[in-house]
């Protein structure tokens, strides 16, 4: 009998899930990273993966029992109480006679459990905007552990823009702030979000500063804190744009402002 083909690469599809959650360490998420943008079976899994999880990460969805489940749940458990109180006292009831009731009493309602279950992980789920930091969070410490902070190492603006040309799908801006105490380091593609990104980096003070870049619908200014990084979304043009760095607050409030500044015109 033929085995139907298995999708994407089985040494590399374990580490998809501690991918998306942001569990692997640098070194393997840099590898795993690599790996994605070379691997089309593997990005189509992952996407996969991220599908399933969209839809259990759906805004104000509840999940109920059916009150005939509830009813009878609520009878059965009368029901034991009633039993208890007539039989011996249990210490003269033997253990495993006692473990074979539990069992035997809750095999009547397996979709309780199933939807205990449930309710527990639909709980457990981080929300879209919170995976998504982890994952900019996650590229940012990357990007410094890993050795691979840019593809294209040059403070010409002029040099940078130009590359990214046939390498993602979207024109990123790019300003050399280095009169202003932001100095461009360079650029480098990225993986974020199910898609290829524009990343530029930026310097403070010794302190590196990550700019992602992508094409996305209009959507608030964000500011929030993650493990000691400060980030900062804004939109602009059709392009969201994500600061991730360990600089002060007021320091990359003072980079969105110059960033916005240069682009426009």
């Amino acid at each position: 009998m033929n085995e139907a083909p298995q999708k994407g690469c089985p040494e590399w599809s374990v580490m998809l899930h501690g991918f998306i959650d942001a569990e692997l360490d640098s070194a393997h998420a840099a590898q795993l990273a690599d790996h994605l943008a070379t691997c089309a079976d593997c990005r189509v899994e992952l996407e996969g993966i991220r599908a399933v999880r969209r839809i259990i990460d759906q805004e104000d969805v509840k999940w109920r029992p059916p009150e005939a489940l509830r009813s009878r749940v609520l009878s059965m458990l009368s029901f034991e109480q009633e039993m208890a109180s007539s039989s011996p006292p249990s210490r003269h009831i033997p253990a495993w006679r006692r473990v074979f009731d539990f069992v035997r009493l809750w095999s009547f309602v397996p979709s309780l459990a199933v939807l205990a279950v449930s309710a527990m992980l639909f709980a457990s789920v981080p929300s879209q905007t919170v995976l998504l930091q982890d994952q900019l969070l996650a590229s940012h410490v990357r990007s410094m552990m890993a050795d691979h902070l840019t593809d294209v190492l040059t403070s010409d603006q002029h040099t940078v823009k130009p590359w990214f040309n046939g390498k993602i799908d979207f024109s990123p801006p790019v300003s050399d702030l280095s009169k202003d105490g932001f100095p461009l380091i360079g650029g480098r593609v990225d993986y974020i979000g199910e898609r290829s990104v524009a990343a530029l980096i930026y310097r403070r003070h010794g302190h590196v500063i990550n700019l992602f870049i992508w094409p996305a619908a209009s959507s608030a200014q964000t500011t929030t804190v993650r493990d000691g990084y400060n980030m900062i979304r804004w939109s602009d043009g059709g392009l969201v744009f994500w600061a991730v760095s360990d600089v002060a607050p007021g320091d990359l409030a003072v980079f969105e402002s110059l960033f916005k500044a240069s682009t426009k015109g």
